[in-house]
């Protein structure tokens, strides 16, 4: 399995969930809607200032992606199961009379060789026009979406987005960038990874990569494999052999000053565990840090509960027990490369990014400080 390597929207502020204003202009309303290989996730959105409220949200599991390893298609299940979340997501959309709005699919879709066919059904049924975005675009977009999160004493950064399907990876060099600039500097590659960033300190992307390897695909590859233990231990090392042809890879990193933004269900279960939260909660979570030695501790923990206890355990939720073990061996095989004593846990990602960038075009937000 071969990682993709393409080249290149948006800058965001972080969102912010609020009760929906008394009387909400319709035509000021925002939606974005991410279908990935595990789930369909959706936000409705008011502009505010430099930031946005949340009016209305719909995420539910819906396994698009089940199969694809085997078959390379997306079933007729999981199709089903997807257009029925998305009627849902339609009919959230009329009632609040939402004009402005994007909507997107990302690695199922864009491996499933009847991919396209499913965007025209969805099309069909529902009257909902999605597209197939290129994994840059998910990359660029994940990585503007943290830079509320980045230490201004980081001066080596790599963003990390675990997906259903895939699995970006950024590493940016901000040693260059002026201290209390190095945050706007990520804002600033909304244009594209190589753009003249014109008179401002940007940041240097040193390399990204998109791995086609995510919780629903790895833990897919590995499935066959019974014993829990081993099985954890063999999808890590699948995916650190993945990221061989990643320039950053044997790179040593000073802890003081290297930092790890992580964005994925994966890496918010891990501190919610951390936290011992049995009720999830936003809040606690979005910014927290966590240690190389913290994020071991949870996953060994995972490990001893076994399947069943993973089950039972509230911590981690029905939706999460069956992908967790996949997301977490990635997320130790990053530790395992790059141990830190600074992982940050972002809640927040392509959904806000597509929101923002809508936004930004229309120029409906204030310019955002740091």
């Amino acid at each position: 399995m071969t990682p993709k390597r393409p080249r290149g929207a948006g800058a965001f502020p972080k969102a912010v969930e609020s009760p929906a204003p008394q009387n909400p202009v319709d035509d000021a309303l925002y939606a974005a809607l991410d279908l990935g290989t595990n789930s369909c996730r959706m936000l409705i959105a008011q502009p505010k200032g430099s930031q946005f409220h949340v009016i209305d949200s719909f995420s539910k599991s819906v396994q698009l992606g089940q199969g694809l390893e085997s078959t390379g298609r997306l079933s007729r299940a999981s199709m089903t199961r997807t257009i029925n979340a998305l009627r849902i997501c339609k009919q959230k959309l009329q009632r609040h009379k939402v004009k402005r709005m994007r909507l997107v699919a990302t690695e199922a879709c864009r491996r499933a060789v009847n991919g396209h066919q499913f965007i025209n059904q969805v099309r069909r049924e529902t009257g909902l026009k999605l597209e197939i975005i290129r994994p840059e675009e998910e990359a660029r977009l994940a990585v503007i979406s943290c830079a509320p999160l980045v230490s201004t004493k980081t001066e080596q950064l790599l963003v990390v987005d675990i997906g259903g399907g895939s699995t970006e990876l950024v590493w940016m060099d901000l040693s260059n960038v002026p201290r209390r600039e190095r945050p706007s500097s990520i804002m600033r590659l909304h244009r594209g990874f190589s753009q003249d960033p014109g008179p401002f300190a940007a940041a240097r992307v040193v390399d990204w990569i998109s791995v086609p390897l995510g919780v629903a695909t790895l833990r897919d590859q590995f499935e066959d494999v019974d014993d829990d233990a081993a099985r954890f231990a063999l999808m890590s090392w699948f995916f650190e052999e993945q990221l061989a042809q990643f320039s950053p890879y044997s790179a040593e990193q000073n802890r003081e000053n290297f930092q790890i933004i992580g964005t994925s269900g994966t890496v918010t279960t891990v501190a919610a565990s951390h936290l011992g939260l049995k009720r999830y909660d936003r809040t606690k979570v979005d910014g927290l840090r966590m240690t190389s030695d913290e994020i071991d501790s949870v996953i060994r923990a995972y490990l001893s509960l076994g399947p069943s206890g993973r089950k039972a355990d509230p911590r981690i939720g029905r939706d999460r027990q069956a992908l967790i073990m996949s997301g977490a061996a990635i997320l130790q095989a990053l530790m395992r490369i790059w141990p830190t004593d600074r992982m940050s846990v972002a809640d927040r990602g392509l959904r806000e990014g597509l929101l923002y960038a809508q936004m930004s075009v229309d120029g409906v937000l204030e310019d955002t400080p740091f």
